[in-house]
């Protein structure tokens, strides 16, 4: 069983600086894509960042310029650098993983980790 584990969140105070960690472990192989998206109350899940097998990165607008998604894969790990943060940015953060086979895809997230912007 795969399972994903976030750290790294926390309180911080607007225009500081946070990274965040996804470990995964169990049997978990050809990794697809793996990515960062946050939550806040109210509101749908929304994609901060994603990195695909070959390296590839996508972020959303507002993470453009601030936000650096990273993996080291020997750790089968994800890592997401947030700078210059912003109140806005206060949510809880979810990791994501798709791997497996290209005909039977599997998905599997993580916990979440709170992040919180003071101004």
């Amino acid at each position: 069983q795969v399972q994903l584990v976030e750290s790294g969140g926390g309180l911080v105070q607007a225009g500081g600086s946070l990274r965040l960690s996804c470990a995964a472990s169990g049997s978990i192989f050809n990794i697809n894509t793996m990515g960062w998206y946050r939550q806040v109350p109210g509101k749908q899940r929304e994609l901060v960042a994603s990195m695909s097998s070959r390296g590839g990165t996508n972020y959303a607008d507002f993470a453009a310029g601030r936000f650096t998604v990273s993996s080291d894969n020997a750790k089968n790990t994800m890592y997401l650098q947030m700078n210059g943060l912003k109140p806005e940015d206060t949510a809880v953060y979810y990791c994501r993983f798709e791997f497996g086979p290209s005909w039977s895809l599997r998905e599997t997230w993580g916990r979440g980790t709170q992040v919180t912007v003071s101004s």
